[in-house]
């Protein structure tokens, strides 16, 4: 016997018993993004390698690290699976004419795939749900997009969940806190772990965000950012505060929450908890106001945020929320030859009228059909033989609530109004 074949480590499969919960929370997005004006958006999977060595940062850890790339052996040209959504959505709308003298709010959902090392919450290929606003340059639509984060939690029902906020300002203030910064981890070289010291000259605030110990007591000690931002971009964050405060939305500055794509400016944001292990954040974002014109469009202000899916359902079951079952209303059992036939056009006429209906398959006795209508889940089961065919009725007999067991003889015709009624 041959050896089978497993799936890729890293690489899950969402198995039948596991896709409801998958399909409630993304009905939830669906009715959620629509609330606040979001329109759906669909890139491919694949994108050109240079789009992310230009959108996300050729020195950050997805490019140098994580990136799925190969060469197309038709062309030669070289491709990514997308490590993220962002870049793919400002490329969709440059080439589609999106942005040209219009605003959109735009959401997608789909797979990312980055070589990490998998562990709970933490995957190969994994899911994302990303918000994206472009054209809109105040900080309003900052402060909206937090406060939508909050509204989908409270419509999935979690609860506890912490919000962490900064500013990166703008290019020349960062590039005026680089310099300060290299001079200062220069002076700790020795004692930099190897990610720090390979950052040290291409992304030194990414070492600031070392997870590391050994490493706090200096990045406690560190130039802060907040220290050189200009008035305008003091402005806008103290903008963002002042209409959060105003909803109640409670947060935490965090002057060392600097995020991992390079394309990020003032505003950055993380909604994170403590019930997940080292997997912390949940959801992340911020504004890119420079990403539009680094990728070829004409310069256009933009923010959005990205939602871990597996992370978001992980969550959910720590919290232990309920979540609602999605079951058939009828078990269609039947036996005879008549019956068999009578029982397959029932099925379709009473999904035409909008229930959902399960029509045994495979034979077998009253008995057994009766054990798999049970399993089911659903709430009755219609019974015919070729009795019930020649008198023109069903037996209707309820599988749930405080009526399970119950029986009654119901002609045909009436059916529909019956299973209405119950």
């Amino acid at each position: 016997m041959a050896n089978t074949i497993q799936g890729i480590r890293g690489m899950n499969d969402v198995l039948p018993q596991d896709s409801q919960r998958w399909l409630h929370v993304e009905s939830v997005f669906r009715d959620w993004g629509r609330a606040y004006g979001y329109k759906q958006i669909r890139m491919p999977v694949i994108e050109p390698t240079g789009l992310f060595v230009r959108g996300v940062g050729e020195h950050t850890d997805i490019v140098e690290k994580e990136m799925y790339s190969f060469e197309d052996s038709l062309n030669g040209e070289k491709l990514t699976l997308r490590p993220e959504g962002t870049a793919g959505c400002v490329r969709a709308c440059i080439e589609h004419g999106l942005l040209y003298n219009q605003t959109q709010r735009l959401w997608y959902i789909g797979p990312m795939f980055r070589h990490e090392r998998p562990q709970k919450g933490r995957y190969r290929q994994f899911h994302q749900l990303g918000i994206e606003a472009f054209g809109f340059d105040g900080p309003d639509v900052d402060a909206e997009q937090i406060l939508m984060l909050a509204d989908l939690w409270r419509r999935l029902g979690l609860t506890g969940l912490q919000l962490e906020l900064n500013s990166l300002g703008n290019a020349e203030e960062r590039a005026a806190h680089r310099v300060a910064l290299i001079a200062y981890l220069e002076q700790f070289q020795d004692i930099l772990d190897a990610d720090g010291k390979r950052r040290l000259y291409t992304n030194p605030l990414r070492v600031l965000d070392t997870k590391n110990p050994a490493l706090q007591q200096m990045a406690e000690g560190a130039p802060r950012l907040a220290d050189y931002l200009g008035e305008e971009s003091r402005r806008h964050f103290a903008g963002v505060q002042a209409l959060l405060d105003a909803a109640g939305i409670a947060y935490r500055l965090n002057d060392r929450l600097v995020r991992g794509l390079d394309y990020y400016n003032r505003t950055v944001f993380e909604w994170t908890t403590d019930q997940l292990g080292a997997q912390a954040t949940v959801a992340a974002g911020g504004r890119y106001d420079g990403l539009v014109e680094q990728l070829g469009g004409k310069p256009c202000p933009a923010v959005g945020f990205a939602i871990g899916i597996e992370r978001l359902l992980l969550l959910l079951e720590a919290q232990a929320v309920a979540l609602p079952e999605a079951l058939p209303d009828v078990y269609l059992v039947h036996q005879g030859e008549a019956a068999a036939k009578a029982a397959f056009l029932l099925a379709r006429e009473l999904r035409e009228s909008g229930l959902d209906v399960i029509l045994h398959a495979g034979g077998g006795s009253f008995k057994s059909q009766f054990k798999k209508a049970d399993a089911s889940g659903a709430r009755h089961a219609v019974v015919i033989g070729d009795e019930e065919v020649a008198a023109g009725t069903v037996n209707l007999k309820s599988l749930r609530d405080g009526e399970q067991g119950q029986q009654q003889s119901v002609n045909v015709s009436e059916l529909r109004a019956v299973l209405a009624g119950n």
